[in-house]
């Protein structure tokens, strides 16, 4: 018998609690691409909420708020253009 998960509506999430959190660990994961470069990813978790939903086992289910951090490292030179001139100037 297959479990099902809960469907989680807008109201599920406003009435769902902010829960406090710390960073403990935050690693980047590195994918070397096909045409040479090397793109680092890491997530940056930003808030979380308990909603007052369970999954099948009993555990409850989080919604969180995170962003993508991105950086390519190791561009080939024959990727790279020349950079454009500012188009405005410091005051």
């Amino acid at each position: 018998m297959a479990m099902s998960i809960p469907t989680i509506t807008p109201e599920d999430i406003m009435e769902g609690e902010d829960v406090d959190f710390e960073e403990v660990e935050e690693h980047w994961n590195v994918y070397k691409l096909k045409d040479g470069t090397t793109l680092k990813v890491k997530l940056v978790l930003i808030g979380v909420k308990r909603l007052k939903k369970y999954n099948p086992d009993g555990t409850p289910i989080y919604i969180i708020n995170s962003q993508n951090i991105v950086r390519a490292v190791n561009i080939p030179k024959d990727l790279r253009i020349k950079p454009k001139e500012p188009t405005s100037r410091p005051i």
